[in-house]
């Protein structure tokens, strides 16, 4: 009887995903995983047993079906082998261009050091199937299509051997002593969606899944603890922290322990293990999620435990602020997990490799803009690492504020009306100046390519990461230049709302900002992410013409941008003159209604000058300033100001 409240809450919980879920017409494929592994943790190796139930609900008859093979790109001469030392023959500012922990290591690794994936039986539906291996895919030619609106069973029995830590999975990690991170380690269908299959060979990155319904159960030793994906079903069986906070290791006569999770509506599943696995746990108000933080303990490390803990306050204080800007998190838990070799995002849970709240934050924003959302990484990398870091730079910004922000709100309920104070709160500049430096170092380098490029395909490591990550992180924080910042915000929770559990695309999420914002958007899609074309605007000159004072302006770089031009006049006040783009068919609400503000005819892109008149003497006029929130990313702003010395 203990049990019911739990299972209720499981129900319950299916039932809001499973009604989130209707949102925009597009079909989505669905799985339900049931996986059942046995460990041997001194050989490394594992057995496996996968009933997979697959529905069709593409309007297409699928002739054969793709499963990914992670680990077999863990062997000498592999493509992330290969493509690493390939990369690694490029020098940007004196250094090789492959991925630090990756480097030439797989080609240096043992017969016991490999990783692989091995498909010892296959049947749908009862029947063998024939399948071939492109080394990390799958391909299965089915003896019977899969009918359109059908479903299928899949059975699979397979064997693995864990890879020496080389890239997010592995065992024995040296820096993190962490045993076991067990991502990427199990078969894994591939994606079937309006696009067709998408068999992307595991190169280096990204990753997209089918949504469904995950039921694991984990055989290992019993000295060894675990965090994962989804909820521990058999808690008060295991104890440790997950039947009640504080509680220990339950004992068992048996050499083995089995740990059962379930996990639904996600689309992957990782786990951890370790014998000296500390566990602790935090749980949010109301119908919040259970918080865990799982990490591996040096003996004497006090200070170490000490970061530890403040992972789980930090994850307490900043999830209402996540919710409040992006949405709401819906799942039953989430895991912070000491493991992998940097930061490495799964659903319910992340594989760190220390306490860094930096990477805490950008590894949880991830279950809004990959667990949630899911675009495709490989051709949307910027949707989900850009978006991602924006966010965690506004989530950082409030974690560190927090108390000053304290301050100042306490100050506002001694003074209600001051409206100043109320603005000045509201209008706290998060200036993501670290992407815009880096955007702006790509984009002056001779290593830029369109965002619509292949994240495998890129021709640098330096250039995937500086487009994927920092100028995708400044296209949203430009929106916000474009439409206004709370429209933007607005559109952020639109986003969410719509489009979860959805796999939305980029077209998808402009048209999201369109409807909210009621400006034509598709332009800025176009220049930011299809071409490299850069942003620069520069005061040209200014004269005085019948008492009317005169700015010229010119656009220099081939992007062109709606204008904020403020005035400063010698006598303090500023003046903030708005010049639309033809190609937005509108305007931006004002941001700051203290300021005057005048609203100019538009700007055609076409013309690479505009003349704004202002109705003050030339001589009143102390500085000129395209831009001066510096959320526009001009490449050149030192010809963006104009001081003048009257």
């Amino acid at each position: 009887m203990k049990c019911k409240p739990f299972f209720l809450l499981l129900i319950a919980y299916c039932l809001l995903l499973n009604s989130a879920a209707a949102q925009p017409d597009r079909w989505q494929q669905r799985v339900k995983y049931n996986m059942s592994v046995d460990v041997d943790v001194n050989t490394n190796r594992f057995t496996g047993k996968q009933k997979l139930e697959y529905t069709n609900n593409s309007p297409d008859v699928l002739n054969r079906v793709f499963y990914h093979l992670y680990w077999n790109a863990f062997q000498p001469n592999s493509s992330m082998d290969v493509r690493s030392r390939e990369l690694g023959k490029i020098l940007i500012n004196g250094r090789p261009d492959w991925d630090g922990r990756v480097r030439d290591r797989i080609s240096k690794l043992k017969e016991n050091e490999i990783g692989y994936q091995k498909i010892i039986s296959l049947k749908m539906n009862g029947v063998p199937q024939p399948f071939k291996y492109h080394e990390t895919i799958l391909e299965v030619d089915l003896t019977k299509p899969i009918a359109a609106k059908s479903k299928v069973v899949l059975e699979m029995e397979f064997e693995s051997q864990v890879p020496l830590q080389v890239r997010r999975s592995g065992r024995d990690n040296p820096a993190t002593g962490v045993r076991y991170s067990m991502s990427q380690w199990y078969p894994k269908l591939c994606e079937y969606d309006y696009e067709g299959w998408h068999p992307t060979p595991y190169v280096a990155r990204e990753f997209y899944g089918v949504w469904g319904d995950y039921d694991v159960t984990i055989n290992i030793d019993k000295t060894y603890k675990l965090g994962g994906t989804g909820v521990l079903i058999n808690a008060n069986e295991i104890g440790w922290g997950y039947d009640a906070p504080g509680t220990e290791l339950k004992s068992t006569t048996k050499d083995k322990r089995s740990w059962h999770f379930v996990g639904n509506n996600v689309h992957d599943f990782v786990w951890a293990a370790d014998p000296n696995y500390q566990h602790l746990s935090r749980k949010m108000p109301g119908d919040g999620p259970t918080l865990h933080v799982i990490y591996h303990l040096k003996p004497n490390d006090a200070h170490n435990d000490s970061l530890w803990n403040t992972v789980a306050d930090a994850a307490v204080k900043a999830l209402p602020f996540m919710e409040s800007k992006f949405g709401k998190y819906p799942y039953p838990q989430y895991s912070f997990i000491h493991g992998g070799d940097g930061g490495m995002e799964y659903p319910m849970a992340t594989l760190i490799s220390g306490p860094s709240l930096g990477t805490v934050f950008h590894e949880w924003m991830h279950s809004w803009y990959q667990m949630m959302l899911g675009t495709n990484e490989s051709l949307y990398p910027w949707m989900d690492e850009g978006f991602t870091s924006y966010a965690e730079d506004l989530v950082s910004k409030f974690y560190n504020k927090r108390s000053s922000l304290q301050g100042m709100r306490d100050a506002l309920s001694r003074t209600p009306n001051n409206k100043n104070l109320k603005e000045a709160i509201d209008m706290l500049p998060e200036d993501h100046s670290n992407a815009y430096d880096n955007y702006f170092a790509l984009a002056k380098s001779s290593y830029e390519e369109p965002m619509t490029t292949h994240s495998d395909h890129y021709k640098t490591n330096f250039g995937y990461g500086l487009a994927a990550y920092s100028k995708g992180e400044v296209f949203m924080e430009q929106l916000g230049y474009i439409v206004g910042a709370d429209v933007r915000d607005k559109i952020l929770l639109e986003y969410y709302k719509q489009w979860r559990f959805k796999h939305p695309n980029a077209a998808d999420f402009i048209r999201v900002c369109e409807q909210v914002s009621g400006l034509q958007l598709d332009w800025y899609k176009e220049y930011w992410v299809s071409t490299t074309k850069t942003i620069d605007y520069g005061i040209d000159s200014l004269w005085e013409e019948n008492g009317v004072s005169k700015i010229r302006l010119k656009r220099i770089g081939e992007m062109p941008m709606p204008i904020d031009l403020q005035l400063t006049f010698k006598d303090g006040s500023t003046e903030m003159h708005y010049i639309p783009l033809s190609l937005v068919f509108g305007e931006k609400p004002a941001e700051n209604t203290t300021q005057k503000r005048e609203i100019h005819e538009e700007w055609k892109w076409t013309h690479p000058t505009y003349i704004v008149e202002f109705k003050r003497k030339l001589t009143d006029l102390k500085i000129a300033e395209i831009d001066p929130s510096k959320r526009m990313a001009d490449i050149e702003r030192k010809n963006n100001v104009l001081e003048l010395n009257w």
